[in-house]
């Protein structure tokens, strides 16, 4: 019988950290639950689930009190200017806007100066800089300028945010152990230079989470294939590290205790290579107790383990309460410990015991991962079972290929480059799967982000935890189950009723961001943003039959207008692509049933904000008037008043997602009777404000928006203006 005592603790602990950072429903019910299935286990149980959830609890309470009064925290509230000194703690990653040629990284700021005031702390901090900052080591003690600004989220870990000016100055070097640690990835990376794109940039990521070379599009396909794993420090890295030196360990004689010291060496270095980031020990942390369920009494053991693991995290970082990968790498290995088991056991009764092994552990480890994949990603992949199961023989022998080729670099450059051929040839099956998968035509299913769908989920995913182990016992279960998913993502499920008839503009639901689909005419389209995510655009896109986009305009270069363009590609023929400095000012032209004009910004405009840079059109299609905004605020909006008196549309889209920073006067005289808002569900941004449609249904205008009606559409039928919207 499984023990739920620990499982019951880790509960507990998780709604300490919860009932600080994010007190509402979910900590009540994850409140419930532990203390159920503690009082279920006796009395004491439920006392020592207490005890655990008050201790974390005050931990979260501390750590909120200290960041309040973190003198880094306090002057990023200021956004002050400031002196710093700072260790580099992660890897300097490219910002990916498209549009900037900065990087990422993160570091723990020692020393800091403003406001006449000097302080030595250790403030974890994220900092933005130019491309000069590209070469510094992990590790690297360096001398700063930067502006601070507050962190975004409750529970962040981070005290501020700094974006650097000028270039880094290096004042101490890393240590032996990053210096010795950087020279084994780079010799990873040397290993697999010579192979394919797709290949050197897969063979780091699969042995060290060295995902920086990877193609967007890849990574994509990925996300859509539930392989995503595959490309971050996982639990997964670490059992097949440490179990493959284990395993040489034993080749070489050793015995009895001397297994944990090699372990123990194992993750140390591991987490070495990957980087001490949270990710990372979160990974080690999971992977430990991975490596314990394979052992004797597995199932017993290592829910035992995984009680411990998530208790003893948080009880260090209580943040981790609020991280989704934290939770995906519990649920993950929960799901593998606790479902597992049963499922291969009812698999075993008429396949061979290898096939139950291979099947179990990825079913397992998604259903209990799928409501929260859907919470993040709005969708629900189906293949991800078969995708993992494809390339799992490959990802291990990738994975020590690759590690084995850079240690072996290190010495002699011929034998790594062999070792890294040989890795690059089992990640190029991972990468065919990978792309393959994602191409079926429902691979993945939309799904809502909203309480119902995510409850709605979460019982069906419930309904068939319960409900598989019977079904797979049998061999006709077995087989129909197959052939029904099968049959699911071979053939595209009809959308009844969309697009509707007479559609000219449909604005995607991408989340919080804006991607904007005019028609052209048959099967072409001009595209005005592509929001943040490449699959969301590209469902969308496939849903309306676009197979040309003869425009490609990107408003503005922000993560949420720009960052889904590789999906507007995926699959159709692109012509030109415009940005706010390319768009020509004034200008009128067709493009298929469409006329566009470029009302903003013009040629001598150069704001601060990249928001007022928006490019904003005036679109006439079918005798339809629409106004496409951008985000432009309102010195932009006042700007635009003044350039084009009286301005009036039929469709006008909100600006800036519906921010209250709006010109209201200008915004209510444009006359139109329809507002589209494009907002995510439940963002951090208050998007949108009343103070910004109240105004304009008091007009007579309809609104709609996309949190809300999912995808909506303006169509026009026989002169008149309509709506429709896919919910």
């Amino acid at each position: 019988m499984t023990d739920l005592r620990m499982p019951a603790l880790a509960l507990a602990a998780w709604a300490g950290g919860l009932s600080v950072l994010l007190p509402g429903p979910v900590t009540a019910l994850v409140l419930l639950v532990g203390l159920l299935a503690a009082r279920w286990r006796g009395s004491r149980a439920l006392v020592a689930a207490v005890l655990v959830l008050g201790a974390v609890a005050a931990g979260a309470t501390v750590r909120e009190a200290r960041v309040a009064h973190d003198p880094v925290a306090w002057l990023a509230a200021e956004r002050a200017v400031v002196e710093a000194e700072a260790v580099i703690t992660s890897d300097p990653r490219a910002l990916r806007s498209g549009f900037t040629d900065g990087v990422v990284l993160r570091a723990t700021v020692v020393r800091v100066a403003g406001r006449g005031v000097a302080y030595e702390v250790r403030a974890p901090v994220l900092l933005l800089a130019d491309a000069s900052w590209t070469g510094v080591p992990l590790g690297a003690r360096v001398r700063l300028t930067a502006r601070l600004s507050p962190a975004e989220e409750r529970g962040d870990p981070l005290s501020a945010v700094a974006a650097a000016t000028g270039e880094p100055s290096v004042v101490a070097a890393p240590g032996p152990w990053w210096r010795g640690a950087a020279a084994v990835r780079g010799s990873l990376r040397d290993s697999v230079a010579h192979r394919p794109d797709a290949q050197a940039a897969l063979v780091p990521a699969l042995v060290v989470g060295d995902d920086a070379a990877l193609d967007e599009a890849l990574a994509d396909d990925f996300r859509v294939t539930g392989l995503t794993h595959l490309l971050a420090v996982s639990g997964t890295n670490l059992t097949l590290v440490v179990g493959f030196l284990l395993l040489a360990g034993r080749w070489c004689g050793v015995r009895g205790g001397g297994h944990y010291v090699v372990g123990a060496v194992g993750i140390v270095g591991f987490v070495l290579l990957a980087r001490t980031e949270p990710s990372v020990v979160r990974a080690a942390a999971m992977g430990t107790v991975a490596l314990v369920g394979m052992g004797v009494d597995g199932r017993r053991r290592g829910t035992r383990a995984l009680g411990v693991a998530v208790v003893g995290l948080l009880l260090l970082d209580p943040s981790l309460a609020l991280s989704p990968g934290f939770a995906l790498s519990t649920l993950a290995t929960g799901g593998i410990l606790m479902l597992g088991p049963g499922l291969r056991d009812a698999l075993a009764r008429w396949t061979p015991r290898w096939v139950a092994e291979a099947v179990s552990v990825p079913l397992a480890a998604q259903l209990a991962c799928t409501p929260v994949v859907a919470a993040l990603s709005a969708q629900v992949s189906l293949v991800a079972v078969g995708t993992n199961l494809l390339v799992s023989p490959a990802v291990g022998p990738a994975t020590v290929l690759g590690l084995v080729g850079g240690l072996v670099g290190l010495i002699s450059d011929p034998a790594g480059r062999l070792l890294g051929t040989l890795a690059g040839w089992c990640v190029a099956w991972i990468v065919a799967v990978a792309r393959r998968g994602a191409a079926l035509p429902t691979a993945a299913l939309d799904w809502g982000t909203g309480p119902v769908a995510l409850a709605v989920l979460t019982l069906l995913v419930g309904g068939l935890a319960l409900l598989l182990p019977r079904l797979l016992a049998r061999a006709v279960g077995g087989v129909g189950c197959c052939l029904l998913v099968v049959v699911s993502v071979l053939v595209r499920p009809p959308t009844p009723g969309w697009p509707p008839d007479g559609w000219v503009m449909v604005a995607c639901d991408v989340g919080q961001g804006d991607a904007l689909v005019l028609r052209a005419g048959p099967g072409s389209a001009v595209v005005v943003d592509a929001g943040p995510d490449p699959a969301l655009v590209d469902r969308c896109l496939d849903r309306l039959d676009v197979a040309r986009v003869p425009l490609l305009v990107l408003t503005h270069p922000h993560a949420d207008h720009v960052d889904g363009r590789v999906g507007v590609a995926d699959g159709r023929v692109v012509g030109a692509t415009e940005t706010t400095g390319s768009a020509s000012y004034g200008t009128t032209r067709r493009v298929g049933e469409l006329t566009l004009q470029v009302l903003w910004p013009p040629p001598a405009a150069h704001p601060d904000n990249p928001n007022d840079a928006s490019v904003v059109l005036l679109v006439e299609v079918r005798g339809v008037r629409l106004l496409l905004t951008g985000d432009v605020e309102p010195p932009s909006q006042a700007a635009i008043a003044r350039a084009w008196p009286g301005l009036s549309v039929d469709v006008v889209k909100v600006p800036h997602h519906g921010s209250r920073h709006q010109d209201v006067g200008w915004l209510t005289g444009l006359g139109a009777r329809v507002a589209v808002v494009s907002v995510g569900a439940d963002n951090d941004y208050g998007h949108p404000s009343p103070d910004a449609l109240d105004p304009l249904v008091g007009t007579g205008a309809e609104a709609l928006r996309t949190d809300l009606d999912g995808d909506v559409a303006v169509t026009v039928e026989e002169g008149g203006l309509g709506v429709a919207t896919s919910r």
